[in-house]
This record gives C-alpha cells, sequence and structure tokens, in this order.
C-alpha cells in the first residue's frame, strides 16, 4: 500500500522529533462544572468562578466580563447588546470600578480594560468568546501572584480552552438585531502523536449600531499548543485583533429629555452636522455638543505568549511566562471646534495610541508537609505613546476615512512614557487540625517608575515613581462542618501611577512640577468575612466587607471632552465602603436550578477637595457609579438536549456628579436564553440551535455614565456623559462540530 505524506504526519514528525522525553497520556477533555461557583469550600478569600458551561449560553460574542454581572457585588453596563463596545462600557466590584482592578488571561496582564488603555488590552480584543474555559473574579484580595498594579479592589482571571484531544472542525453561524452576522470557525488537530496538541480559530463579525449609523467589525485569530513532557507542560498562545466600531453619540439628561432616547450622532446626514459647527441648529438641539457628526475607534493588536510549567522535583515546580503584546489604536471625533483647510468646517480629531511591552511572570511552588510555598516576581517593560492630532476632510463620505490616519493638519501634543514595572511576591499556604484550618499569609512588593516625555505640546514630562516594601495579605478558612466554612481575609493593595491620557501627565508642565512631589500612590486596605454552606441540593453564601480607600486620585477636567483640555490631578482624600453580599443557589427538582445574587454597598467619600478655587463639598456624598442595591435572578432547566435560562438583574440608582446633585434611576433587566443540542447526527458531533434575546421587557434605561468622566455639579442636567441601554434584540445561532 503506497503511503501518502500528508501535512498532518509531516507535523507530527516534526514535533516527535523536536520534544524528547517520557510523556504521560494526554489528560481526558474538561467534564462539566458547575455554571457558577460563589460557594466553594477552603476559599481563604471571596472567590467567584464563572465556567464555559454558563459562558456558552450567552449570545455568541458576549463580553465575559457582562456575563459576570449575575455574581454578588459585580456591576457591569454597556450601550451595546453584546457588551463589546468599549467605549461605552463599565465594569466595577463593590464600588471599584475597571480603573482599580486587575484582569489577566492565562496569567498575562491584560491592563485596567479601559478605553485608553496604556498597558494592555480589552479582553475581547484579547480572545475570543469562544476560547474562554472559566473565568474566576478575587473580590478585595487577590492573589499575591497576580500580575497588575491596578489590583485595589480585587481581580478578574481569565482562563483560556485547551486544545481538544480529538481532531475536529467546529463552525458556528450567528445572526441577529441590527444586521448582525457572526462566523467563529474553529479547528482542532487532536493528538498529533507527539503529545502535542493544538487548535486555532478564525472569528470574523460584523453589525449596525442599534440606533443612530456606523458599522461595526471585528476580525479575530487565536492559535494554542500544548505540549507534555514528562509531568511537564508548554504552552504557546498567539493573538491577532483588528476592531473598528463606531460610537454612540454622549448624552445628558436635558439632551434626552429634547431629542429622544434614539438621539444619535448627526452621521450620514453631514449638512446637519455642518450647520450645527456654524451655529445652526435644527430639531430640538440647542448646543453643538449635543451631537457630533461621527466617531470611531480603531484597534490593532498582536498578543502572544511562551508558558513552561516545569516539574524541578517530586516537591517543586517551575512556572514561567515570557509575553509581548503590541498595540495601535486611534480614536476618531469628526470636531466642529476645528474646520478643516478644505473649507468644511469639521474636521477630524484623533487621540492615537502606542503600545510595545513584554515581560516576564515566573514563580516557583513547593510541597513541604502542610505547607504550599511559593515565591515569584513579574517584570514588565512598556513604551506607551500618546498623540492628539487634527486631519484635513473633503467630504462627509466616512468610509473615505476608515483606516489609521497619516500626515496630520496639527498636532496638540505628543507624549511617550517608558514604564518598568518588576512586583514579588511571597506566600505560605498552610492546613493545620487534619486540614479543617486553612491559613495563607503573603506580602508582595511592587515597584513602577515612569519616565515621560513631552515631545510636542504643552502636556507634562518627567519621573514618578510608585512602590511598597511590602503589601500584606492574610487568609483564614475553618471547616465548621462538612457542609459550612467560614473565611476571614485582609489585604492591603496599591495602584501605581499611570501614564497617558488621565494621569500625572495629563497636566501642564507647571501643575505636574507642583504637585508631582506630594502625590502618592492610591491605596487600599480590605477586611473581609463570611460563611459558605454546601447541603445537598443547596448552597449559599454571605460575606460583609469594609474597605479604606486612601489618596484618592482624581483627574479634573476643565472642558468637554472633544476639547481635550490639560486636566488637574489631585489627592481628594479617602472613600470608606461598607458592604454586605448573598447568594444562593437551589435545585427544587430535577434539571431545574434557582440561582439569586444580593449587594447591597455603601460607598462615601469622606472629604471635601478643592477644584481650583471652588470648594467641593463631597464629605459624605456617595461615590460616583457605584450602586447601592443590586439584586440578579435566574431560572435554569436542562433535559434531554435542551437547555433554557431567563435571568434578570435590579441595578440601582446611580450618580455622576460628586456632589449627588444628579443621578439616574435604577432598573430592571431581563435575558432569554435557550436552545437544544443533538449529538451524534448527520455525521457531526454535536449540532446545535440557540436563540438569545437580550432587554426581553424592551426597557429604557441609563446603562453607561461616566463617559466622558464625571463633574462636581450639574443640577441642570447638561454634562454630556450618559449613553443608554440596547432596546430588545435578538440573535440566532446554529453551531456544529466535525
Amino acid at each position: 500500500m503506497k503511503h501518502i505524506v500528508t501535512p498532518r504526519a509531516i507535523v507530527k514528525a516534526i514535533l516527535a522529533a523536536t520534544f524528547i522525553g517520557p510523556v504521560p497520556a494526554l489528560a481526558d477533555d474538561p467534564v462539566k462544572t458547575d455554571d457558577i461557583s460563589v460557594f466553594g469550600q477552603k476559599e481563604t478569600r471571596q472567590v467567584l468562578t464563572m465556567t464555559r458551561s454558563e459562558l456558552s449560553e450567552a449570545p455568541p460574542g458576549y463580553s465575559p466580563l457582562a456575563s459576570l454581572q449575575k455574581l454578588p457585588g459585580v456591576f457591569f453596563s454597556s450601550s451595546d447588546p453584546l457588551g463589546n463596545y468599549e467605549w461605552g462600557s463599565r465594569f466595577s466590584i463593590r464600588g471599584f470600578n475597571q480603573n482599580q482592578l486587575g484582569f489577566t488571561l492565562d496569567g498575562l496582564p491584560l491592563g485596567d480594560q479601559s478605553y485608553s488603555n496604556n498597558n494592555g488590552l480589552s479582553i475581547g480584543r484579547a480572545i475570543s468568546q469562544e476560547n474562554i474555559s472559566r473565568v474566576s473574579v478575587s473580590e478585595g484580595a487577590s492573589d499575591t501572584g497576580t500580575a497588575s498594579t491596578s489590583n485595589l479592589g480585587g481581580s478578574v482571571q481569565f482562563f483560556s480552552v485547551d486544545p481538544k484531544n480529538r481532531f475536529g472542525v467546529t463552525l458556528a453561524e450567528t445572526y441577529g438585531s441590527a444586521n448582525s452576522s457572526r462566523t467563529f470557525l474553529r479547528l482542532d488537530t487532536g493528538d498529533l502523536g507527539a503529545h502535542t496538541k493544538a487548535f486555532v480559530s478564525l472569528l470574523y463579525s460584523r453589525a449596525d449600531k442599534w440606533k443612530g449609523y456606523g458599522p461595526q467589525s471585528e476580525k479575530q485569530l487565536n492559535a494554542k499548543i500544548v505540549h507534555f513532557f514528562g509531568e511537564s507542560k508548554i504552552t504557546a498562545f498567539v493573538d491577532l485583533s483588528r476592531r473598528d466600531e463606531s460610537d454612540y453619540a454622549d448624552l445628558s439628561l436635558d439632551s434626552q429629555r429634547r431629542l429622544g432616547w434614539n438621539w444619535d450622532n448627526y452621521a450620514p446626514d453631514f449638512q446637519r452636522a455642518a450647520n450645527a459647527a456654524k451655529g445652526i441648529f435644527t430639531g430640538g438641539v440647542t448646543s453643538v455638543d449635543d451631537a457630533y457628526y461621527f466617531a470611531r475607534g480603531l484597534r490593532n493588536d498582536e498578543l502572544a505568549y511562551m508558558n513552561a510549567n516545569l516539574k524541578l522535583s517530586a516537591i517543586a515546580r517551575l512556572d514561567t511566562t515570557v509575553y509581548y503584546h503590541h498595540n495601535d489604536g486611534q480614536g476618531h471625533w469628526y470636531t466642529p471646534y476645528v474646520p478643516s483647510p478644505s473649507g468644511l468646517p469639521i474636521s477630524i480629531r484623533t487621540t492615537e495610541y502606542g503600545i510595545s511591552r513584554g515581560g516576564v511572570i515566573s514563580s516557583l511552588v513547593a510541597r513541604l508537609h502542610h505547607h504550599r510555598l511559593s515565591t515569584g516576581f513579574w517584570y514588565e517593560y512598556n513604551k506607551h505613546q500618546l498623540t492628539r492630532n487634527y486631519y484635513n476632510i473633503t467630504s462627509g463620505d466616512i468610509n473615505a476615512y476608515d483606516h489609521f490616519l497619516s500626515n496630520p493638519i496639527a498636532t496638540a501634543f505628543l507624549q511617550q512614557f517608558d514604564t518598568t514595572t518588576w512586583q514579588f511576591f511571597a506566600q505560605d499556604q498552610a492546613t493545620f487540625f487534619n486540614d479543617r484550618l486553612k491559613v495563607t499569609l503573603g506580602v508582595k512588593s511592587p515597584h513602577v517608575n515612569i519616565d515621560a516625555n513631552s515631545l510636542v505640546g504643552n502636556l507634562a514630562a518627567g519621573s514618578i515613581s510608585a512602590q511598597r516594601g511590602l503589601l500584606p495579605q492574610v487568609g483564614l478558612n475553618y471547616q465548621l462542618t462538612p457542609a459550612e466554612n467560614v473565611f476571614f481575609s485582609y489585604a492591603q493593595n496599591m495602584r501605581a501611577f499611570q501614564p497617558g491620557i488621565s494621569g500625572p501627565f495629563s497636566t501642564t508642565q507647571a501643575a505636574f512640577n507642583a504637585t508631582s512631589g506630594s502625590l502618592k500612590p492610591e491605596t487600599s486596605q480590605t477586611l473581609d468575612i463570611g460563611i459558605k454552606t454546601q447541603r445537598g441540593n443547596f448552597q449559599a453564601s454571605l460575606d460583609a466587607y469594609l474597605v479604606n480607600f486612601d489618596n484618592r486620585l482624581l483627574s479634573i477636567s476643565q472642558c468637554v471632552g472633544i476639547l481635550g483640555c490639560p486636566s488637574t490631578l489631585a489627592n481628594v482624600g479617602s472613600v470608606h465602603t461598607r458592604g454586605v453580599e448573598g447568594a444562593f443557589q437551589w435545585s427544587p427538582v430535577q434539571d431545574v436550578t434557582w440561582y439569586n445574587s444580593l449587594t447591597y454597598t455603601s460607598s462615601k467619600y469622606q472629604s471635601d477637595y478643592l477644584d481650583g478655587t471652588t470648594l467641593v463639598r463631597a464629605a459624605g456624598k456617595n461615590v460616583v457609579d457605584a450602586p447601592r442595591l443590586m439584586f440578579a435572578t435566574q431560572l435554569a432547566y436542562e433535559h434531554a438536549g435542551f437547555f433554557g435560562r431567563l435571568g434578570a438583574k435590579y441595578t440601582g440608582e446611580r450618580y455622576y456628579t460628586y456632589t449627588n446633585d444628579a443621578k439616574v434611576p435604577g432598573y430592571w433587566l431581563t435575558d432569554l436564553s435557550t436552545g437544544y443540542r443533538l449529538r451524534r447526527v448527520l455525521g457531526l458531533q454535536e449540532l446545535r440551535f440557540q436563540l438569545n434575546v437580550t432587554n426581553l421587557l424592551n426597557e429604557n434605561y441609563w446603562a453607561t455614565i461616566g463617559t466622558n468622566g464625571f463633574v462636581s455639579s450639574d443640577p441642570q442636567g447638561q454634562f454630556w456623559t450618559l449613553q443608554n441601554g440596547a432596546p430588545r434584540q435578538v440573535f440566532g445561532t446554529v453551531s456544529g462540530t466535525f
């Protein structure tokens, strides 16, 4: 019989020749576990986990951050139905916003998920939703080895799926509201014969905005390869992402009353936008800032890492990751404040971002009797560039400028930042009394230095550092009974200064020189105590927490967002947070699960502050964008291939001024997911049909607040910093695994 040499056989031969040494059989594919875990036993801190099963029943492309909002203490908002629109999405834990949290993917740092991220990228650009295996949320006390210097209030850790053991192809097609379409294709090699397996996936999605005019598109490639040798493993991962998103108009309470919930930017009506730029308003418009012609965000990312998890001896393992990330970004705003040389009264104002960063994360773990000892470090060097440019336009054709622009007509500022991060940690996790008591003692020592150069414009240059010798963490868990355990944790954390658009260098040189010597990095002290129980088909958790947040740094804007004036960074005192959260999950009958979570948080400013020469009386006021009350409920059913989930969440009122004289009301959102799985049909391993409905009851509500920041006072509701949520949207998906 003639032997045929296939590409797959060539790959297997190369891998077999490259990797030597005894290797075990590949582990079985992961089995299904509980969808939501807030009830884990023996944790010495509050850790919440969501599995692939729960993530897979959300709409394809749904942000995993949006899926987390049903967990206690977690808040998410977005003006986009899938939660992927970065300008209009916000995430917080116990009143700490995403800029004060840490985010990682397989341990690799993602920065703080902000739109103007200077040291990372959003989770949606780092990995396709279909390739995430689970998400863990640490509230208050993160693991001491977490690669983040912004995790004041906790961290979110994402983990990618491993390649499957068997060869297969997965294809999923989604169509839905706003002309949305999404194609996801994934090839798993299976075991290539050298104890190696891999996958590669391609994603293309496109949709119109749900109101107004403009496309949203994304292209993404993920690839992962895993090789086993002995009891060790090497993993490599690559992500390529291209995103183009059209912006929604930022509203005010006043503009919404005058113009309605569906008000948006002017495109494609260029003549109306040009008239508004000249001060000629129609149809209820009263200000040049009620809308602009068009706006978009462009982001290109390349991300890669290689990890070696090595068994050094019977008691010790070494885990090391080397990574690199490159990003180019431009945010386009068609501004009426600067005319084009062509004679048109509008030009394109950009904020342009560049990130080139690389690093190493390494930890050594040893088990000695009842102790699990770990120590390690994280190093990163990041070169970040920030530019504000203006570009000439000759027409209102937005497609003519749907790319990275060059040759500006003017540059307002150009800054370059070199940031060096070192963070060391050590931890001991010990068990006593026949494993009934678990004690965790840990410390970390972050050191972050920023060197800034101002090449164009009047923004600041200089150097600033943030460091702490030792930040301690203590955790205890005691098993009261086989079903109940209590836990206690205490943690101190620090947020390093940030380069870029809202950090200490976003002000003038004179202001930086006057304040940099007295600026202290933000710090937090978090105390947690709780109890968890698991009895048969009932699980529950109750947790109380106290947080002292000191040296709160406030970037005080001096104008509307599109003008981009230099801001002032000031230390405005402390924030005290007190709260309680609880959750339970109950299966009253087979195949039915009822989940509920309730959070009450009181987060208040402790000091007044000066905005220039004006005293802002913020002491005793509620923290902006921090709902006091949240309640989530979900009823799930799964039987004989059919699955369905009906969930609802209430979010309480939120303030967007520091004096609390302006707020948005609370709201309910209801979502539905249902579908059917067929096994081994038509030559497929699985055929799946799924229907998702977001905002099932079609509510009008304020989703994201603070898109243009927050202000001290807005009694007339005239600050454009709000976005409303999407109405009911429907998505249908057919997927098959060959």
